[in-house]
C-alpha cells in the first residue's frame, strides 16, 4: 500500500479558496478545513492537521493571500 502524501500547505490541494474557513482546536492541535477549488476546477475542501499554533497560523496566512473563488 503507497503512503499517503503528506500535506503542508493549502497549496498543495487547492488553487483558489472560498471567503472562509474553519479552524477546530483538539487536545493535541488543530485542523483547517478550506473549502475552494482545485487544479481542475472541481470544488473541494482542505482539511490539514496542525500540531502547533505556528503551523496552524502558516496556513491562515496563505489562506488570505490565495485567489479568492469568486
Amino acid at each position: 500500500m503507497a503512503a499517503a502524501k503528506q500535506v503542508n500547505n493549502l497549496s498543495d490541494k487547492l488553487v483558489k479558496v472560498n471567503d472562509s474557513f474553519t479552524v477546530n482546536m483538539y487536545d493535541n492541535g488543530f485542523m483547517i478545513e478550506v473549502g475552494g477549488r482545485n487544479k481542475k476546477g472541481d470544488y473541494v475542501n482542505a482539511k490539514i492537521l496542525c500540531s502547533t499554533v505556528e503551523q496552524l497560523t502558516a496556513l491562515v496566512n496563505e489562506a488570505c493571500t490565495m485567489e479568492k473563488d469568486c
